[in-house]
């Protein structure tokens, strides 16, 4: 008779607690699916502004990725505040968890200040073609660990952040213009004059193209006599955005032209210089 009366005690003090606590657990619930489902509405606010105000895109991609986070974090924690659970010690515990997890993945938390010293240094930017352990493509997004680079042929490369402050980098879009440099070397029967004449008379081709001026200028000259040819050191100065297709257009109508004129390449001469 004594545990049937705890019993339903025990029954009617948790059908209690369900009636008290239930609302306060279904607008924790609401609060947290209308939070996460809003979200996209939110980040389009937030992409709307830096396009109005026109900053800088590497430092728009991280900031919106740091939003989304800390979005999704705030939502959780107001949610369970709701359900009347003291958020105080949530926040300490993940605190402490934060500590040790930073500990168990030093590396994450050197990419994130990685990323922040990218933002802050700008090495690099969206949009530009760079080169990290031999590793090369355009940057696409600058996120808070990692740097997505998008290569000629449609590849997708994910680069930690920490190897872009802590290895060489090379940053192929940063200067508005570039040099071409070729090595081409001849038979040492040519006649190095014609050969000459032959570059010039090529990279006239590309008048609208090549730059010329008091700072910057072709150079075509013998830069080495070979083992088994006369090294010519051809130097074409031009805008960054033409580099890559002048540099192959150029190159394969030299070859064009030097066997129109009949002079001879001897085999492994030909060298381009990145």
């Amino acid at each position: 008779m004594i545990q049937e009366i705890n019993f339903i005690s025990i029954f009617e003090q948790l059908t209690a607690n369900i009636i008290l606590y239930l609302p306060r657990m279904a607008s924790s619930l609401l609060v947290l699916f209308v939070g996460l489902k809003t979200y996209p509405f939110f980040a389009k606010i937030i992409k709307e502004f830096f396009d109005k105000h026109d900053y800088d895109e590497s430092l728009e991609k991280f900031l919106q990725s740091l939003f989304g986070i800390g979005y999704r974090l705030f939502v959780i924690l107001f949610s369970i505040s709701i359900a009347g659970v003291g958020t105080a010690s949530i926040v300490a515990a993940l605190g402490a968890a934060g500590f040790a997890v930073g500990l168990a993945l030093q590396g994450s938390m050197s990419n994130f200040a990685s990323g922040i010293l990218v933002l802050v240094l700008k090495p690099i930017k969206v949009g530009e073609y760079i080169e990290v352990l031999d590793k090369s493509g355009i940057v696409k997004h600058i996120e808070i660990f990692n740097t997505t680079l998008l290569t000629p042929n449609n590849t997708t490369i994910i680069i930690p952040n920490s190897d872009l402050t802590s290895k060489v980098l090379i940053n192929y879009s940063r200067q508005k213009i570039k040099r071409i440099d070729y090595k081409i070397g001849v038979g040492y029967e040519s006649d190095l004059k014609k050969v000459r004449k032959v570059f010039e008379k090529t990279i006239s081709q590309y008048d609208d193209l090549v730059i010329n001026n008091d700072t910057r200028s072709t150079f075509i000259g013998v830069s080495e006599l070979g083992d088994s040819a006369v090294i010519f050191a051809v130097y074409v100065w031009c805008n960054t955005s033409d580099y890559w297709k002048l540099k192959h257009d150029l190159l394969e109508e030299i070859k064009i032209a030097l066997d129109k004129a009949k002079i001879n390449i001897p085999y492994q001469t030909i060298t381009i210089a990145k």
